[in-house]
């Protein structure tokens, strides 16, 4: 025992020893873990801390106030409350409450995303770790880790970071969500909230009511099924890879397929948790869910896309002059404040407003139509690119826009060319700026003369500009109505300038909805024809032309007719506001006056290209600038206006071999035939009405004075509309007899040197203008202006008589003749030729070199007999250059002639020709045999066949023969481009036959590149010689003058 106990001893001292020591190290160990264990917690603390000191505290209100925000869809409507489509932006439509929602839905949800939903506090520490679990072993079923809470404080109020720091973040706050909110509302927030990927249309849906209709078409979300709840519940996951959709609607087989698999996954948890049978999950695994998917709908953004960005704009204008009343159209169209534009765009999307428009889906579908249809326009040119198109239909009573060409393709231009874009109105503005404001103050009615004459405007650059007509010519005295509807400038800036005057003509286009005009447009003289600062859109400028069958009350034009919330309460509604701007007798006058643009004027292309021509009336305006970079057609029925403007987005001339100058009107001619085919209840009006004070009245065709006992024996009087207020009341007493002197074309009085026979007497009228002191005035600016600023025509530049109208001839003189240099007697006629006609001799003769000849005087011989001068047979040089001498059988003559000049100098004998061409010479007086030696003195011998003499040619055929209708009914312009200079034309003849190659005769002469013909018949076929001192030329290619049938107003 001894022996035991002592080894016992001598073995447990050693191993108490170690035991204790043992005991030791564990009590550090636990000491220094607790130490461990506090520094952990603290640092823990300390990081947790770190993250969510800068956020702040949220308190239950701001939480509330923040879950009920939700971005939510708008759309845009047609008129009649078709859908345009969706707004930019996400697509979302809400549940107002969780018992909307079928307990299916909420069952395929909880199963996937929150099986615990209703047990855990806001976080799932067991779900956390099965999905860490299913994610490290790569587990078939993967159930995500965050809870619905989470989902909600993710979406609602954090970022998307994938961060540790978010993540804390997003726990902590899914508690705090749980102490504020309700289970119901949390989750009814996340199916509100939640993003579903894309729908049919390529819009991102948010919320399970937007993610229903937008992938299956379904708007009760009742009428889903387990197979498509299944489906719905499983995209959250990840949204973009499970999408059915692409981003522009198109079927996406891959997205379509990984969105299958996770419905696979839907389903199985329903069933494991209880939430299906055994039969309802095999069933909802064989529905076809391909085949139940909504059919692809390309976004609005692609089908509508200038509709949608207008709708858009002015939406937001509207919304922005809520806030801010004291903004004016101006001032929202400035380019200042297109940021300010940007931003309430940007502000009103996302706020599921409504936007209902006056655009009329059909009118405006058939006008796309026309615009992307490229047979319409002219092929795409390598330099100048698209043929452009803009175009606009007001309601004229409501102002309402109907629709509109905002340009041929969204891709290639997005300016909106109709409502954006600012071009020149070139003549469309004579209508609002010139004619209307004239009519309204009673200084002109379509029966009123214009004296189309030369205007002299002052220019800072050049010091004169003397603007001409678009046909280069000038016709004299015309009405009101022949004016504008042949488009002439000169008479429109006359008012412009003089009667108007340009600030109450700028005054009056700004009454009209004109917003455009600068200051320094006031300055500018030549405005009413396109010369502005900017120009103007086509929107305002067919807003202004609306003001004419609305019987003289604007009403500005609009496109949104009302916004609602998505309530539906209304935001804004439009109401029109007319304001009268002028008298319905000024809008009847005007309207019946742009009816001839389109009978007889510049726009009588439309008579052919407008299919219904007849049946509605309709009236309109032309318009171009001077290198035909613009055109433009401004028309209107009783009811509805159309605007049309085409062009280049870079100014160029448009192509006339392809049609470009007709472009504009024939446009026109395809929206209206499409508007009365589409919409026949529009066009319930089928004529202007005629108020009572307009009345007929006939007046004097000089001055539009009472007819006065001889103002027929210059021009016809005129009959047409009157507002009865402004008849004249004064006779006319202009038209007297005159002695005078014709001198380059203008009529002087007789000089104290002038010959008796070389004084004319005739019936004339006193012009309001100095016709012959503007000319002098012209002559002097011509001569003083540098080559690169004087005015050109084909072959030169224009002289002082390419601006005289058609009638200086029968204006009486007001002036002397001017002092002319005495350079000896003139030079006398040449190319004489005897030819029988009819029993009488015709002697034809070239003019005289001379430019200061009064007339041509006449000598014959009769049967060898000394030569005498008969008195009384001159021809002047306006005249046509002809004696004629009868026959008397048994009889020969020879003839020459003399030219007198403007100082009484009479020149040498001509040639002389004979009757016989046989007979022998003829003595001249003061030769030997010769008669009376106080005759005038021998000719000149020449013999142009002489060595040293060169061939001398006679002129060329003139070329680009026209005709132009002198009003309706009163005559023919006939037109050439003069022939070069160097060919020293000193007259042509104009030629009338029946028939294209029938016999031609001689119906006048003169020395300008035009000839008046007044004498009936008018109708036929024409042609022009030129003649100078060698002979004349061939006659002109024949060119054909249809009459215009005489049309009257209705009564």
């Amino acid at each position: 025992m001894s022996t035991s106990t002592s080894n016992m001893r001598k073995i447990w001292k050693p191993l108490r020893r170690y035991i204790i020591m043992l005991l030791i190290v564990f009590k550090w160990l636990f000491i220094l873990g607790i130490i461990a264990g506090i520094f952990g917690g603290a640092a823990v603390y300390g990081y947790v801390a770190s993250i969510v000191k800068e956020e702040p505290v949220r308190s239950p209100d701001l939480i509330y106030d923040t879950i009920q925000q939700n971005t939510v869809t708008g759309y845009v409507f047609f008129r009649d409350g078709t859908e345009v489509g969706q707004l930019r932006g996400i697509n979302r439509e809400l549940v107002e409450r969780l018992e909307d929602v079928p307990q299916i839905i909420q069952d395929a949800v909880l199963a996937v995303e929150d099986h615990d939903f209703y047990k855990h506090f806001g976080i799932n520490l067991k779900g956390l770790l099965r999905a860490v679990k299913e994610r490290v072993l790569n587990e078939e079923v993967q159930t995500g880790g965050s809870t619905i809470t989470q989902q909600v404080a993710r979406n609602t109020f954090l970022s998307l970071e994938r961060t540790t720091s978010r993540k804390v973040k997003e726990i902590l706050l899914a508690i705090r969500l749980e102490r504020v909110l309700t289970k119901k509302e949390i989750l009814l927030a996340y199916l509100n909230k939640v993003p579903f990927g894309n729908g049919s249309n390529g819009y991102n849906v948010y919320g399970i009511k937007a993610a229903a209709k937008g992938i299956f078409d379904v708007d009760n979300l009742h009428d889903l099924n387990i197979a498509q709840a299944a489906y719905l519940a499983g995209l959250p996951q990840d949204p973009t890879d499970y999408s059915a959709f692409d981003g522009y609607g198109r079927f996406d087989e891959e997205g379509f397929q990984n969105a299958m698999n996770r419905q696979k996954t839907v389903l199985y948890r329903m069933y494991v948790t209880g939430k299906i049978t055994r039969e309802q999950y095999e069933q909802a695994l064989a529905f076809d869910i391909r085949g139940s998917l909504a059919e692809s709908k390309p976004k609005a953004y692609t089908t509508y896309p200038f509709l949608m960005i207008e709708a858009e704009r002015e939406a937001a204008e509207i919304l922005l002059k809520q806030k801010n009343p004291e903004l004016t159209e101006e001032e929202l169209r400035s380019k200042e404040f297109a940021p300010l534009i940007n931003e309430a765009i940007e502000d009103m999307l996302g706020k599921g407003y409504r936007i209902y428009t006056t655009i009329d889906k059909d009118l405006y579908d058939a006008m796309r139509e026309i615009a992307e249809n490229p047979e319409n326009f002219t092929p795409d040119h390598e330099e100048k690119g698209v043929e452009q198109v803009g175009a606009i239909v007001i309601e004229n009573k409501t102002g309402a826009i109907l629709g509109m060409i905002e340009g041929r393709d969204f891709h290639i231009e997005q300016l909106n060319h109709a409502t954006q874009m600012v071009r020149q109105p070139g003549s469309a503005m004579k209508t609002i700026a010139a004619f209307l404001p004239a009519l309204e103050k009673g200084y002109i009615q379509p029966g009123s003369i214009l004296d189309d004459v030369p205007i002299v405007l002052e220019d800072g650059s050049k010091g004169y500009h003397i603007p001409n007509n678009w046909n280069a010519r000038f016709q004299g005295l015309v009405t009101a109505r022949y004016a504008l509807n042949q488009s002439l400038n000169i008479p429109a800036l006359r008012l412009f300038n003089d009667v108007v005057t340009i600030p109450v003509a700028w005054e009056f286009a700004k009454s009209l909805g004109i917003t455009t005009i600068t200051e320094n447009d006031y300055h500018h003289k030549v405005g009413v024809i396109g010369g502005l600062d900017y120009g103007t859109s086509v929107e305002e400028l067919a807003n202004a032309y609306a003001s004419i069958p609305n019987k003289g009350k604007f009403v500005d034009a609009y496109m949104i007719e009302r916004i609602e919330d998505p309530e539906g309460n209304i935001v804004y509604q439009h109401e029109p506001e007319p304001k009268p701007v002028f008298s319905e007798e000024t809008a009847f006058l005007m309207a019946d006056m742009l009816k001839t643009v389109i009978q007889s004027g510049t726009g009588s292309t439309i008579k052919s290209t407008f299919k219904h021509y007849g049946e509605v009336e309709v009236a309109g305006k032309t318009g171009s600038t001077q290198i035909d970079d613009n055109m433009w057609f401004m028309g209107f029925s009783p009811d509805i206006t159309v605007g049309v403007w085409t062009g280049y987005d870079q100014p160029a001339t448009v192509d006339y071999n392809h049609g470009g100058q007709h472009r504009a009107k024939n446009i026109w001619s395809m929206i209206m035939d499409a508007a009365i085919e589409l919409k026949p209840e529009w066009f319930e009006h089928k004529q202007f009405e005629r108020p009572e004070n307009v009345i007929r009245a006939t007046v004097s065709g000089i001055n539009g004075k009472l007819p006065g006992a001889r103002s027929e024996e210059i021009k016809p009087n005129v009959t047409d509309w009157f507002n009865r207020l402004y008849l004249p009341k004064e006779e006319d007493a202009s038209v007297n007899e005159y002695k005078y002197v014709q001198y380059q074309g203008l009529n002087y009085l007789p000089g104290p040197n002038t010959p008796e026979d070389m004084i004319r007497e005739g019936v004339l009228f006193e012009r309001e203008i100095n016709l012959t002191e503007l000319m002098q005035r012209i002559d002097t600016i011509l001569e003083q202006l540098p080559d690169q600023y004087k005015p050109r025509k084909k072959g030169g530049y224009m002289t002082v008589r390419d601006y005289y109208p058609p009638d200086a001839a029968l204006t009486a003189p007001s002036m002397p003749l001017p002092e002319v240099e005495d350079d000896g007697p003139p030079a006398p006629p040449t190319g004489l030729t005897v030819q029988k006609v009819n029993g009488q001799y015709m002697i034809r003769f070239s003019a005289s070199p001379s430019q200061d000849v009064l007339g041509y005087r006449y000598y014959v011989s009769v049967n060898g007999e000394p030569f005498r001068r008969i008195n009384g047979k001159v021809v002047f040089p306006d005249k046509d250059p002809a004696f004629y001498q009868p026959d008397s059988p048994g009889s020969s003559f020879a003839w020459y002639l003399t030219a007198v000049d403007v100082h009484g100098h009479e020149s040498a004998p001509s040639e002389i020709v004979y009757s016989d061409p046989q007979d022998g010479l003829i003595p001249l007086p003061g030769m030997p045999g010769a008669g009376d030696p106080g005759e005038p003195a021998n000719p000149d011998d020449r013999n142009t066949s002489e060595p040293g003499h060169a061939e001398t040619l006679a002129p060329s055929a003139p070329q680009n023969v026209q005709t132009l209708a002198v009003g309706i009914g009163e005559g023919v312009i006939i037109s050439w481009d003069a022939n070069p200079v160097e060919e020293s034309v000193l007259r042509y003849e104009v030629y009338y036959s029946s028939e294209r190659d029938g016999n031609y005769g001689l119906i006048g002469t003169t020395n300008a590149s035009y000839y008046q013909n007044g004498t009936p018949p008018l109708e036929g076929w024409y042609r022009v010689a030129a003649v100078n001192a060698h002979g004349s030329s061939e006659l002109s290619e024949p060119v054909f003058y249809e009459a215009e049938e005489t049309q009257q107003p209705p009564e």
